[in-house]
């Protein structure tokens, strides 16, 4: 799937939306535009994304939507966010932690997400840049969450680590295989 705006043709899986008010609204900082149209029609077919034609398209339907996306910030409180994970119906939960996937190394923030991820909850870890991505263990504010086993999103957008959560939750994904499965690109949208 693609999107095209302002000229541009981009994966979709790749793309987030920057602004809400101007013409170009839509950026892919972690993937390069797959054509740019004007007086000539420029395809980067490096960029192009090939998948196996000899494997019929199917439409998943079952995806899983109680999953919780939390923004992290500096002097959060304990209180608060022990209310939003102890939701009985919680599935998967999506963090967007600072740089490369930075963030407090509180004790107690820690023995949160280890109490999430000991119920079976994945425990996913993007970055909230518009460029880049996740790269935990590389400083210490983030050694801690490698330890604990939550997941790194690398550079997927927020949209397409959650899209791509709801999915494998739907499709009931062992425990034991979730984090290889979710730290393999299935459809071109990491690296």
């Amino acid at each position: 799937m693609c999107l095209y705006f302002e000229y541009k043709l981009y994966r979709a899986n790749r793309t987030t939306k920057i602004n809400a008010e101007h013409f170009e609204a839509f950026a892919s900082p972690n993937y390069p535009e797959l054509v740019m149209s004007g007086m000539n029609l420029v395809v980067n077919t490096k960029a192009l994304y090939r998948p196996n034609r000899r494997k019929r398209l199917i439409v998943h339907k079952t995806l899983e939507t109680d999953i919780l996306l939390i923004k992290m910030f500096p002097g959060m409180k304990e209180a608060s966010l022990k209310y939003l994970l102890s939701y009985p119906g919680l599935k998967g939960l999506i963090i967007e932690t600072y740089g490369t996937g930075n963030v407090s190394n509180t004790k107690w923030f820690i023995d949160l997400l280890r109490a999430v991820i000991k119920r079976g909850i994945p425990v996913i870890n993007v970055t909230q840049c518009a460029g880049g991505g996740v790269s935990m263990g590389l400083y210490e504010t983030s050694t801690d969450l490698k330890k604990i086993g939550v997941i790194s999103g690398k550079d997927c957008t927020t949209e397409a680590a959650l899209a791509k959560l709801m999915y494998l939750l739907g499709q009931g994904i062992s425990p034991n295989s979730f984090k290889t499965i979710y730290e393999t690109s299935l459809r071109g949208e990491m690296n």
